[in-house]
């Protein structure tokens, strides 16, 4: 299949927050494929996301097209880093991360399971 066609089914969500329902969200991400023991998934969307980590692995997200600003929690402080069309990041690991998507994004991500979410900022 490919990414572009798979990403043209999906419905933009224009208001991502972080006290989304799966049911709202439900057609602006998409699983392309099972892999280890999570997916290869994208997503289209502009807003805020929820703060979420990963603790059975790493975590790939490459933006395919549009601009985003994922933020790391590391330590007490928030570490920034902006990606546009083409560019990539390795989330590690455990690590608590969020989005920030002013205008729209368009995301591949190769996501390990569970995924831990949270509305508010961990502690």
């Amino acid at each position: 299949m490919s990414i572009q066609n798979a990403i043209e089914t999906l419905t933009f969500l224009a208001d991502r927050t972080p006290s989304l329902t799966e049911t709202r969200a439900s057609g602006a991400f998409r699983q392309l494929s099972g892999y280890r023991d999570g997916g290869i998934f994208v997503g289209h969307w502009a807003g805020r996301s929820e703060w979420e980590r990963h603790t059975a692995g790493d975590e790939i997200v490459m933006v395919v097209e549009g601009r985003t600003t994922i933020f790391f929690l590391v330590g007490d402080e928030e570490q920034a880093a902006s990606l546009g069309s083409g560019e990539l990041v390795v989330v590690p690991e455990g690590t608590w991360h969020r989005f920030e998507t002013p205008e729209f994004v368009k995301v591949l991500s190769v996501t390990p399971q569970p995924t831990d979410h949270s509305r508010d900022r961990p502690w």
